[in-house]
């Protein structure tokens, strides 16, 4: 672990995407307690310019609400439905992988077959298709997007049990007699583990943009404020109001810089080798 967390280190930018997203989740999980009642609360007069004062830093949107406090909100949505659709993709990507990379042949064609056809769909079309099929809400969006990202995870995983497949030791397994579901479990996965938790870094970043976009276009929950609707709303005004697309648009950018940053770091402190050949 110390290894490990020297390593990590080493790469600047990865602490700085630690802290950043520290920060934004801190700020996320404080929401409550930095802004009382309710984010769709209608607290002021509309169009409040911000630092304007302490009240609302960051100004008030078309109908006067806070827009400090759903940035906050909505961050809660956004990360929720970034982790949340990251672990359903996991799910469906890893045991796809796993089974096609192990047994290979015909089950492996028929899963590579259908991680193909998901493939061959863009994945943004299929997530506002699945999204419009199930009416918009936040479990029918973390769907979407957990069914249109597990097909790359599902390939990662594929190609590293194919190549663990072949060592010395999962064949001293096979011979004592192990159960092809406790070489998968105990001796495969394990030591493919490493570039999971990379892609699995970076697939939160690449939902949490694609839960924004859906909002912009308005498929994202209307009972929940998220990063999304607020610059979908907020289009419309955007000569008048420039602040109110500008600023969750930061939010978004910051939190994908910060989870791309420490994707970075991760693949440098597990795979120790790569890092030395850029060096």
């Amino acid at each position: 672990m110390k290894d490990f967390w020297h390593r990590f280190r080493a790469n600047k930018g990865g602490i700085v995407g630690l802290v950043l997203l520290a920060a934004i989740v801190a700020v996320a999980l404080l929401a409550p307690m930095l802004f009382p009642g309710n984010p769709w609360k209608m607290v002021a007069r509309p169009f409040v310019p911000p630092f304007e004062g302490m009240k609302f830093p960051l100004g008030t949107d078309t109908v006067g609400r806070n827009v400090a406090a759903g940035l906050a909100y909505g961050g809660r949505v956004s990360l929720l439905v970034g982790l949340v659709s990251t672990l359903a993709a996991l799910l469906i990507g890893i045991p796809v992988g796993a089974l096609a990379g192990y047994f290979g042949g015909r089950i492996d064609d028929l899963l590579m077959r259908v991680t193909e056809f998901f493939q061959t769909v863009p994945s943004f079309a299929l997530a506002i298709v699945i999204v419009a099929i199930f009416q918009p809400s936040v479990v029918s969006i973390t769907l979407a997007i957990g069914i249109v990202s597990w097909p790359p995870v599902a390939r990662l995983v594929r190609g590293e049990v194919m190549s663990l497949r072949q060592r010395e030791y999962i064949e001293a397994a096979i011979l004592q007699g192990l159960s092809t579901p406790a070489i998968i479990l105990r001796q495969i996965l394990p030591n493919a583990v490493s570039p999971i938790i990379v892609m699995a870094s970076l697939m939160v970043a690449s939902a949490i943009l694609l839960e924004s976009s859906l909002s912009f276009l308005g498929l994202g929950d209307p009972n929940l404020m998220s990063w999304g609707y607020m610059i979908g709303a907020a289009r419309t005004v955007i000569r008048q109001a420039w602040w109110l697309s500008l600023f969750p648009g930061v939010a978004i950018v910051l939190t994908v810089l910060a989870l791309n940053l420490i994707g970075e770091s991760l693949n440098d402190a597990l795979n120790p080798r790569l890092s030395r050949r850029r060096s």
